[in-house]
């Protein structure tokens, strides 16, 4: 595939670069957000080779698959000239008619598909949507180095470059919270550099002032009479801590006397928000976590093949409309190796069966319906749907039908009950279907194997028996 000429096309039928604000990618999806929704052929669009769909939300998502989806945004970016990353609603330059016009376009496409809480969860998953690199090539670096030191009796250890390898994927994890951080306060309208002095206040150095002795006395908190303990609260307390940043940011700079913003607004920021982080933020971000690991070990543990049946059947629903990737930062918080669960994620194999029974309803409706239309949409999902990335069939075959969409959901939670019965874990995360087993506990590739295939046999049972309903396959495809 020619990824210049690939995005020269797209660039063209999103209204040219003076329509685009900004362009990035999530593991599947390139996000660009346009200042004219109007002058968008979302149709032609869809029908570019190489293009697997189109989600329209707050920003159009132009799904091409996992690996693809990088080296097109490489090639955009340099088309429109505008960095990869964060994507807005708005330039920040723009001036009143641009800003009018993105005004309007916003409105028309949150009346159409947003919810308060749908953009809030959206900016919580933009949030981590840039460091999904890291987290999948640390996550995978320490759960192959665990391996290794486990096989070989530590033989590699003290070895230059393999402690220099072990180092990377330690590295993401012990300063993630400065990235969520810097992530959250550039999401949310600040400024990102404060959102990341805050994100290393969630983070145990020892250097740390707080942290010091003096007259060989540790340094108590009010109210708690406790030493700060900066990782109780850990990257959730660094997400909180950058949101409010933002929000503080933007308040004081409402009030501030131009001619002493640039210097006194800042400051105000880090003194009023690092005493909130010291006395609010991180009991709430540490309050937090635990509740989150107590209520995934109450459903892993407790509720057992019933909790993997929901988790599995109830996830394609949130996959529809874009909201999977808010779970990112519990994924993060599973996968990291100073954790709970000492980085093995046993959420995501349970959720990762989603996809696979939507492949078995994807099959069970190509082999039944005599519609000649929907057989091609299927023929061309199918293999990208075994792979992991299941937005062609969603969105082009079992959502439009309804029916089929729920027998995919309820098929699926069959691989869920395996994957609790067989305590399926992943080392990291970014993918699904069977590019899974890169990342499943070693070891643990046959049982996940067994579990995707009896997702993909429940998907297809259920869709053949209770799924297919020809008079509505014409009505949405045609005859």
């Amino acid at each position: 595939m020619n990824y210049r000429e690939l995005s020269e096309k797209l660039l063209s039928l999103l209204g040219g670069k003076d329509n685009i604000l900004g362009n990035a990618a999530c593991m599947t999806r390139l996000r660009i957000s346009v200042r004219d929704l109007s002058i968008v052929d979302i149709e032609a669009i869809k029908k570019v080779e190489g293009v697997l769909g189109v989600v329209e939300s707050e920003t159009l998502q132009i799904i091409l698959g996992p690996g693809k989806v990088n080296k097109a945004l490489e090639e955009f970016s340099k088309l429109t000239g505008l960095a990869k990353g964060a994507v807005s609603d708005a330039p920040a330059s723009a001036g009143g008619n641009v800003e009018e016009l993105a005004k309007e376009n916003k409105a028309a496409q949150k009346a159409k598909y947003d919810k308060p809480l749908q953009n809030f969860l959206k900016k919580i998953a933009n949030i981590f949507v840039a460091l999904l690199p890291g987290i999948i090539a640390a996550g995978l670096i320490n759960g192959i180095s665990n391996v290794v030191n486990v096989s070989t009796g530590g033989a590699l250890s003290g070895i230059w470059w393999y402690e220099c390898i072990r180092t990377m994927g330690w590295a993401l994890f012990a300063y993630l919270p400065i990235l969520v951080g810097y992530n959250a306060a550039r999401e949310f309208g600040g400024s990102a550099s404060l959102g990341g002095i805050a994100g290393a206040m969630c983070i145990a150095n020892t250097a740390m002032p707080l942290l010091a002795k003096y007259n060989d006395a540790q340094i108590l908190l009010p109210i708690t009479g406790n030493v700060f303990n900066p990782a109780a609260g850990g990257m959730l307390a660094a997400l909180i801590a950058g949101v409010f940043f933002a929000f503080l940011e933007k308040h004081i700079r409402k009030i501030m006397p131009d001619l002493i913003d640039t210097f006194i607004s800042p400051l105000l920021v880090l003194i009023i928000g690092g005493l909130v982080i010291l006395l609010i933020i991180q009991p709430v971000g540490a309050a937090l976590t635990s509740g989150i690991y107590t209520v995934l070990t109450f459903v892993y543990e407790k509720l057992g093949v019933v909790g993997g049946y929901i988790l599995s059947a109830g996830f394609l629903p949130l996959v529809a409309v874009g909201l999977h990737q808010a779970l990112t930062p519990i994924h993060a918080m599973l996968n990291d190796p100073a954790g709970a669960t000492q980085g093995i994620n046993y959420l995501l194999p349970i959720l990762m069966m989603a996809g696979g029974g939507q492949v078995g309803a994807g099959l069970a409706l190509y082999f039944k319906t005599k519609n000649k239309k929907l057989k091609g949409y299927i023929r061309d999902s199918i293999p990208v749907g075994i792979l992991g990335v299941g937005e062609p069939l969603m969105y082009a075959v079992t959502l439009p039908l309804g029916k089929s969409f729920i027998t995919a959901c309820l098929g699926a939670g069959v691989g869920g009950v395996l994957s609790a019965l067989f305590h399926l874990g992943t080392v990291s995360q970014g993918v699904s279907g069977l590019f899974g087993l890169l990342i499943v506990k070693p070891g643990q590739q046959i049982p996940y194997i067994i579990a995707m295939a009896a997702a993909y046999a429940g998907g297809f049972i259920l869709t053949w028996f209770f799924g297919v309903d020809e008079k509505r396959i014409n009505e949405v495809y045609g005859e």
